[in-house]
């Protein structure tokens, strides 16, 4: 019964990741759209100050403001990959649960 308990609880466990997942999904959304506004907002400015067009971007990418907020979204993006990565585990740890009963039980198909 043991085993029956574990994959229970595994498949709580998958419930709460995925659960999450929408949360760090959002969060994600949410950086990438201040990185977004922030680098156009500042691409603008230095247009207007005659900026040439191919230097906008690199200049961009080293203000302080827009690399912070990309840093956050490079944050946020690896914490919902590893959180995918998680949920990738569980089931597997799942299926392996599942294995492991079923030939306990005389269930298995060799």
């Amino acid at each position: 019964m043991d085993l029956v308990n574990q994959l229970n609880q595994k498949c709580i466990d998958l419930d709460n990741k995925v659960a999450h997942s929408a949360f760090l999904g959002k969060k994600l959304a949410d950086a990438e759209n201040e990185y977004k506004i922030a680098l156009a907002q500042e691409s603008l400015k230095l247009k207007e100050d005659k900026m040439p067009v191919t230097l906008i971007d690199k200049i961009c990418y080293g203000i302080e403001k827009v690399a912070a907020l990309r840093k956050e979204r490079d944050y946020a993006e690896a914490i919902y990959k590893a959180n995918q990565e998680s949920i990738n585990a569980i089931k597997l740890q799942i299926k392996i649960l599942q294995f492991q009963i079923d030939k306990e039980w005389g269930l298995a198909k060799n």
